[in-house]
């Protein structure tokens, strides 16, 4: 395998091939450290709102933009964060937004006021724009052959259980209330987390200045983020606002800069300029079938997990760290199936995915069949959440590593912008669409949540099976390694 890729990569030397086993590992351990904390933000603070209009008696427009506004910027900015780590060097741009990402947690936590949040979550979100796409750069630049798949394996892992693990940990954090610091503790728990990511760094992480040769294409740029502000702000705020005409046209808007943004890229690729998104990345093997996998992966799971957490603290009643601990079994399977996924021949592993998907269709009609009648589910929701976390597991981490594997290295940096944004924009889009379907069907009454979280089920489980049709058009890796 080692040798498929690094002849995809067309490598001769990188300053990684001198790293010890030990240094890879705890560079590996910093990067995604900080992708955690990022990961985490998106979901922390939903358990926190109703401590935080308590005390800043905020009104539903500023809990609302407290967290939409680091998903907004975060999701904005991701593709001209990973560009500029290609001019100024992956390092220096993760240190740099962790850095950021850092001092607005600490902002947040202090924050006297709901302006005041707001504004330091979209800080927060331009530090985790900067940061994100790094950690997959790094990760195309640091590691290869199977060591490449093993670090992908436990990306995957932080993508998928981060969120989980926000739910968890907010829960808790908000019930200890320790200190009487309450929602500020979801904020506060990132300063020394990202303190000690940054010490560390200093040691682990390489020093690098950026790529000869490499623009950053302002055109590309100004067309790009205000497109992805389109299409984001209406999908974060829609539903809230009852999808007003403004967000309509702003979709709208959206569409039409993506084919300027097209029109605009090859027009700089003539010029022999270097676009924000080469049209090659989307051309090399799978990368497009694979990117696009990667977003209906995260708009499945970010959907049913906003659908699933509702339902249980509305018609089930539990608390929001009983709900955030449902879960568990679910982010257990992620992690264990990410990180064994690997062990089977590499020419099985597109069957691999397309199998994950399967299994999580059919855990998803089974999850539907249980909670269909306004119970619990007992064991058997424990059970199947389970089986969904091996299935999603099997289905997207083979996929993360397939996409990326024939991805030479100095387009390693655009590959894992696009890949972010895609990340980030499917998990808005799961709640715009999936969420939306839930809060539609859902009147408040335990019969029609009840309702509500079945159908939820069985359209996630057309999305899967979606998935492992996907998986038909990714290239399989030869049968030697």
């Amino acid at each position: 395998m080692s040798a498929i890729i690094a002849s995809a990569n067309g490598e001769s030397a990188d300053e990684s091939r001198s790293a010890t086993p030990r240094g890879r590992n705890a560079l590996l351990t910093v990067i995604l450290l900080g992708h955690f904390m990022a990961i985490l933000d998106v979901a922390i603070v939903n358990v926190a709102l109703p401590s935080i209009r308590a005390n800043l008696h905020s009104s539903g427009a500023g809990l609302q933009l407290s967290v939409s506004g680091y998903t907004i910027a975060y999701a904005a900015l991701i593709v001209t964060g990973a560009r500029l780590g290609d001019l100024r060097g992956h390092a220096r741009l993760y240190r740099a937004g962790l850095v950021v990402f850092t001092l607005a947690s600490l902002a947040c936590g202090l924050a006297p006021n709901t302006g005041t949040l707001i504004a330091f979550r979209l800080v927060q979100g331009m530090g985790a724009a900067l940061m994100v796409p790094q950690v997959l750069s790094l990760i195309q630049r640091v590691f290869k052959g199977h060591s490449r798949f093993r670090a992908m394996s436990l990306y995957t892992a932080v993508l998928s259980g981060g969120a989980v693990a926000g739910q968890v940990l907010g829960g808790l954090l908000v019930s200890t209330d320790l200190l009487g610091a309450g929602w500020r503790l979801c904020f506060l728990v990132n300063v020394p987390i990202g303190v000690g990511a940054l010490i560390a760094g200093l040691w682990v992480l390489p020093k690098d200045r950026g790529e000869p040769g490499r623009g950053l294409d302002p055109l590309g740029v100004a067309v790009l983020t205000p497109t992805l502000l389109a299409l984001v702000v209406p999908l974060v705020l829609g539903h809230d606002e009852h999808w007003p005409l403004w967000g309509r046209l702003l979709l709208g808007l959206g569409v039409l800069g993506l084919v300027l943004f097209v029109l605009v890229e090859r027009r700089v690729g003539r010029r022999g300029g270097t676009p924000v998104i080469p049209g090659r990345v989307l051309r090399h093997p799978g990368f497009a079938v694979g990117v696009g996998t990667v977003f209906l992966s995260m708009a499945l799971m970010i959907g049913l997990m906003f659908s699933i957490t509702l339902h249980m603290q509305g018609a089930l009643h539990f608390t929001p760290l009983d709900s955030g601990l449902s879960f568990v079994p679910y982010a257990l399977a992620v992690f264990v199936t990410a990180m064994t996924w690997r062990r089977v021949p590499q020419r099985w592993f597109v069957t691999e995915a397309m199998a994950g998907f399967l299994l999580a269709a059919v855990s998803l009609l089974g999850l539907a069949a249980v909670l269909h009648g306004g119970g619990t589910g007992g064991v058997a929701r424990w059970i199947l959440m389970a089986l969904l976390g091996t299935g999603l597991g099997l289905g997207f981490s083979p996929v993360m590593g397939l996409t990326l594997a024939r991805v030479p290295l100095r387009d390693a940096a655009d590959a894992g912008g696009v890949i972010a944004t895609l990340t980030q924009v499917g998990q808005v889009t799961g709640v715009a669409t999936v969420g939306t379907l839930f809060l539609d069907l859902d009147s408040g009454t335990a019969g029609s949540s009840a309702h509500a979280i079945t159908v939820v089920c069985v359209v996630t489980a057309a999305l899967a099976l979606l998935g492992a049709l996907a998986t038909l058009g990714i290239p399989r890796l030869g049968a030697r390694g």
